[in-house]
């Protein structure tokens, strides 16, 4: 949502899940030459929204996500998750912020070839509290809701891209998370295939309040959204609410 209607706190009351605020992101390439990334970027993202980042390579887009998803740090600004600043949080604080807080979605799936699809849907829960059986049950679980309950013995290599993108996005969903953050997630598929993913990325967002923000280039799926943020060179240029 923008920054604009930040400034109804009554409306967002007991709400809003992050923040960004005036955020910069610049990267050093030697001792005298910066390259600004990200150059003032705010907006908020309520608890159940639908946010979609739209922009062309070399926009902001990645940077963004690494700061969204709690990943890197800002040069300048604030990133909040529940009104805590993540440059105030240490690296253990931040990796349990990305392990119980945020479930991310890739374009490339990052799975483990060697592992089914079962245990690659655990491995965000392996350091979190409860037993072998209980963390089985919730990948389980996850598997079952994303129509994979007939292919969870499978390795990556004997599942299509669909079915892949299916077990990241169980492995994303797998530990309740507050914020799924969706990287291009139809980018390495046929369009209707990308349509069942979106489709599902949806129902779940919908059916478990949980916040969703997709990065994309493509803006067919940005349409989508409850609401874009357009960036172009490190720069909100433009923002649409549904």
């Amino acid at each position: 949502m923008s920054d604009g209607e930040a400034s109804g706190p009554a409306r967002r009351e007991g709400r809003v899940l992050l923040e960004a605020r005036a955020v910069t992101r610049t990267y050093r390439l030697g001792r005298d030459v910066e390259v600004p990334a990200l150059r003032g970027v705010s907006f908020v993202v309520d608890r159940g929204d639908y946010v979609a980042i739209v922009g062309s390579s070399g926009s902001g887009k990645s940077t963004l996500l690494n700061l969204l998803g709690a990943l890197d740090r800002p040069t300048d600004g604030a990133v909040r998750y529940d009104g805590r600043d993540v440059r105030e949080m240490s690296d253990p604080e931040l990796a349990d912020l990305r392990n119980t807080r945020i479930g991310f979605v890739f374009q490339s799936f990052h799975l483990l070839p060697r592992l089914t699809a079962r245990d690659n849907v655990i491995l965000p829960l392996v350091y979190r509290p409860g037993s072998r059986r209980e963390r089985r049950d919730r990948a389980e679980a996850a598997l079952t809701a994303v129509g994979l309950a007939d292919r969870m013995d499978h390795r990556p290599t004997e599942l299509s891209g669909g079915q892949q993108q299916r077990v990241a996005i169980a492995r994303a969903i797998v530990t309740d998370p507050a914020l799924i953050l969706a990287d291009e997630p139809t980018g390495n598929l046929d369009s209707r295939t990308g349509e069942d993913i979106m489709a599902l990325l949806e129902r779940i967002q919908t059916e478990q309040d949980t916040a969703l923000v997709v990065i994309t280039h493509e803006r067919q799926i940005a349409r989508r959204a409850h609401s874009t943020i357009e960036l172009r060179d490190g720069l909100i240029v433009g923002e649409v609410a549904a």
